[in-house]
This record gives structure tokens, sequence and C-alpha cells, in this order.
């Protein structure tokens, strides 16, 4: 069995947005080969079990086995591969998906690249979400947002808020020009100044616009980017915290230990032994 739906109209929506979906039962052995993708794909596995082959940032395969009621995460940008079991070959469903609020999630459920399984609390609100936009992949886009919000819900710690942002083509330009330029210059001293001054826009407006679409500041988004690299190359790589704060934008490793345990609860120190 399989089955597979793209969505067209993803633009619409800023927040969350999913671009396509669909479901397989596997034969034994099936594998796709390894492939990248350009946003988040996530699977899960109804039934059955299989083994998860995931790129880590140091070029290395991780290996990873999953199970019925679990999924796996693929990252955008890193090679992934995934074969079913011999004896009980898995049937799963995967949806691509990105969006402004999908960073906060992958750190609310502590999933990463090199830690890409996820095991829900509430499986069943997976499913229900899923089978729901795969049965009607047809009905309006503002309906089946609504099931991918109670999809993301599953990894968040609190709810999700409910606002559906739609695109205001300029609004949304500039957040998403600052957004990339803080992804490619976040080990630079970054100010919010220079991002708007790359932008073109005055840093009062980018601030303001920039709060409205992601829910953070442009100073927080760029704490944030830092820690979730650093957080990924703490587990994916031996190298000392020193050189990782340097890696991120932190001259003082202090500093950076501060900023790290307040976004994500802990000292690098202690989350690399976790």
């Amino acid at each position: 069995m399989f089955s597979f739906f793209r969505f067209n109209d993803s633009s619409k929506f800023v927040d969350l947005t999913m671009y396509q979906l669909g479901q397989s039962k596997c034969n034994p052995g099936s594998m796709p080969g390894y492939l990248k993708y350009d946003h988040y794909l996530f699977h899960y596995v109804f039934s059955g079990k299989g083994v998860l082959y995931s790129e880590r940032s140091n070029g290395s395969i991780q290996t990873f086995p999953v199970e019925a009621g679990q999924g796996f995460m693929i990252f955008p940008g890193y090679k992934n591969n995934y074969i079913a079991d011999m004896d009980d070959p898995w049937h799963y469903c995967w949806i691509e998906f990105d969006g402004l609020l999908v960073r906060d999630l992958l750190r609310q459920a502590r999933l990463q690249v090199a830690n890409p399984i996820f095991t829900p609390h509430d499986g069943m609100r997976i499913e229900d979400a899923l089978k729901y936009i795969m049965d009607n992949p047809n009905n309006p886009s503002m309906e089946l947002i609504s099931h991918l919000y109670m999809f993301a819900s599953s990894f968040a710690n609190k709810p999700v808020s409910n606002k559906l942002v739609f695109s205001d083509s300029v609004r949304d330009f500039y957040v998403k020009e600052a957004i990339e330029f803080i992804y490619r210059n976040y080990p630079r001293n970054l100010s919010v100044g220079d991002i708007a001054e790359h932008c073109n826009i005055h840093r009062s407006y980018l601030s303001r616009i920039f709060k409205t679409a992601t829910g953070v500041t442009p100073q927080d988004f760029l704490i944030r980017c830092r820690c979730d690299i650093a957080s990924d190359l703490l587990t994916s790589t031996t190298k000392p915290i020193g050189e990782i704060s340097a890696m991120v934008g932190y001259t003082d490793p202090l500093n950076f230990s501060r900023a790290f345990k307040r976004e994500i609860g802990m000292s690098p120190k202690d989350f690399r032994k976790q």
C-alpha cells in the first residue's frame, strides 16, 4: 500500500505549513536510498519496525532502531536512509513541513540531528491528525492546517498557539531575509542593527514585525539559533566547550554558558553528559 499527496498552497501559512504527506506499508527490507530534503520530514510508524540511518553534523552515519508508536525526524540538508525490518516491516506515514514555529517545537521535544527519534506521550493525537489529513487532502487549507497544529502540539510541552499567520508579502519578505541572514552569520559579532541594515529597514520596524511573525525578538532568535547549533555540536562532536562557544559567536565562554543555560535549561557541560 502506498499513497501520496503534495500541497501546492503552502506559502499562505508562515507559522506552520506542510508540503507533502503520504504513507507506505513496506515490503521486507525496502528502503528509499540516501536522500536530502529542503524541509523537515517526519515519519510516524503505525506498525512494524525498521532502522534509520541518519547523517550527523560531522558527516558520519548513526543508526537507530525504530518501532511502532515512535517517529523519526529527517532534518533539512542531511542525508538519511531507512530500511524496513525483514520479519516485521513497518507501515508508516510521513509529512514534510516547515515554518517559524518548527525550531521551537523541536527544542521542546529535544529533537536534534544527533537525536532524531521521538516517542510521543499521546501517539493517538499524532495518528488522528495525520490520518485526517491523509483521508481529506482536498479539504479547505485552513481545515488541514488546523490538524497540522494538532499534530505539532504533540511535540510541545505546552499547547501550540492556534493563531494562523497569513502571508503579508512585504513583512514576510523582511522576516525571511532576517532569518536567513542570522543563520548565515550567527558566528559573527552580530547585532540587531546589522540585521536591519542588511534588510534595508529600521531596526525598530524589524523588531516589531519579527516579533509579530515569530513570537520572539531578533536578538532572542539569534541566541536560540546559536544555542540550537551549539547543542548539536555538543552531542555530535568532542570539541571543547570553549571552541564550540567561539564557533557559535561567543568570544567569552562564560557568556556562552549563561546564555545556553537560560535557553536550554542546563549548562553545556551537563547537556553533553546527558
